[in-house]
C-alpha cells in the first residue's frame, strides 16, 4: 500500500499498473500532474499476513485541497501483493 501511495506521489503510473491485479487493471493510467499528495494515514488493515492470500487496507490519502478515504482490497499472486479494487 505504501509503495503504491509513493508511486502516486512521484507519478509512476508504470509501477501502479504493475502492482494492479490483471483482472481489474486498466489498459493505461494517466495521473494528474497537478495533484500534490501531502500524506498517507493507514487507519486499519485486515489479513495480509505472511501466509494470507488476501487483505484490505483502509486509508486516508491527503492532497492539496482534499483527501481520499478508501478501503483497498489486495490479493497475493505469485508471492506478490496486487491491488484488486476498492471495497
Amino acid at each position: 500500500m505504501r509503495s503504491r501511495y509513493s508511486a502516486f506521489v512521484v507519478g509512476d503510473a508504470a509501477y501502479l499498473l504493475a502492482t494492479w491485479h490483471p483482472t481489474t487493471r486498466p489498459r493505461s493510467l494517466e495521473l494528474d500532474p497537478h495533484v500534490r499528495w501531502a500524506g498517507l494515514d493507514v487507519l486499519a488493515t485486515t489479513g495480509g499476513g505472511m501466509l494470507a492470500a488476501e487483505g484490505t487496507v483502509e486509508f486516508v490519502a491527503r492532497y492539496a485541497g482534499g483527501e481520499q478515504h478508501e478501503v483497498s482490497r489486495f490479493v497475493r499472486e505469485d508471492g506478490a501483493w496486487r491491488y484488486l479494487d476498492a471495497a
